[in-house]
């Protein structure tokens, strides 16, 4: 009988994640553990592991992350080396990074070998310095989009989504966004189910609610305190109905004067721009996990009309409603 050829085995993808000294601890372990467990996973069901996961570094053996935790790493490999896909790190000394020529010249021919290239929270900024940013839409942490806007113009960064593919070039938002990230790409690799069974033993999200936001509205206007935390949960409940100023005075027990005072202090808004906020949030959510028309969220929110909750939402994100949800919704 005639032996049938065996087809090659599946190859597994080299994965390399860029590390530097005083890296974001989790910006290195978050994707890489996401990447093991699916190795992990394979393993148990009896296939060949999908990654290949190196750690490398500049000219030594170990890096030292900004936690204080040593990393044990390899080498940079020389450039034409195998490699499926490239993943820079952030933290605090990657302003460094970005400054060492030699690293960013790495950075830039490395991408050239890559299928694709993906940085974690400000390894953007080292990612951009290389230029496989210029032109692309990018994330990063939310607290420097405005510096990262102001130094590499040519890159339209998003301060909003979780992270932002464009083309085979993939951003991601601040620290753990490195895992949402990470997810997506095993998405990609390995399907829907296989991201599904990391996700879960991770107890991570495979797509967190909402998909996008990088921060939820409470937590930006979360004081050291928490002075306002019930305040928040009392405003939430009651969108739709009356939150002047008048009301939340009185809910807070507190004269106007006082409270508006006390509240500015204590978040850094006026308490009109932090109810527009809250129902901002609300009507995304609605958007993105119901069907409800545009003019029910609109209500049910407390905007009153579309067209007002239109004028917010192309105010404070630049989007429409519509385009929101035909954007970012599953």
């Amino acid at each position: 009988m005639p032996k049938h050829p065996r087809s090659p085995p599946p190859m597994r993808r080299v994965i390399e994640v860029l590390a530097f000294p005083a890296v974001q601890l989790l910006d290195v372990t978050g994707p890489v553990q996401v990447f093991a467990s699916a190795n992990d996973f394979a393993a148990e069901a009896g296939t060949m592991p999908p990654y290949e996961v190196h750690i490398v570094t500049q000219g030594g053996q170990s890096v030292t992350a900004s936690a204080g935790v040593a990393l044990a790493t390899r080498p940079l490999p020389a450039p034409g080396s195998a490699l499926d896909t490239l993943v820079i790190a952030g933290g605090p000394g990657v302003a460094a990074a970005a400054s060492d020529s030699a690293l960013v010249d790495w950075v830039r021919q490395r991408t050239e070998d890559a299928r694709r290239v993906a940085s974690v929270c400000t390894g953007a900024f080292l990612l951009a310095a290389s230029g496989a940013l210029d032109g692309k839409r990018a994330a990063t942490h939310w607290s420097v989009c405005a510096e990262f806007a102001r130094r590499f113009p040519t890159v339209r960064v998003e301060s909003d989504p979780i992270f932002v593919r464009d083309g085979t070039v993939w951003t991601s938002a601040g620290v753990t966004a490195g895992i949402d990230l990470a997810l997506a790409l095993v998405e990609e690799d390995l399907g829907r189910a296989a991201a599904l069974a990391v996700a879960r033993y991770l107890v991570v999200f495979l797509k967190r609610p909402g998909g996008q936001a990088q921060y939820s509205a409470v937590l930006s206007l979360q004081a050291a305190d928490d002075s306002f935390g019930a305040l928040h949960e009392w405003i939430n409940q009651h969108l739709a109905g009356d939150i002047s100023l008048p009301v939340l005075a009185r809910q807070a027990g507190m004269s106007e004067r006082s409270f508006s005072r006390r509240y500015a202090e204590a978040t850094g808004m006026t308490p009109g721009r932090a109810v527009e906020q809250l129902r901002l949030e609300a009507a995304r959510r609605l958007l993105l996990e119901t069907r409800l028309p545009v003019k029910r969220i609109a209500q049910r929110c407390g905007f009153g009309s579309e067209e007002t909750m239109r004028r917010s939402f192309n105010r404070l994100l630049a989007v429409a409603p519509q385009d929101y949800r035909a954007r970012f919704s599953p």
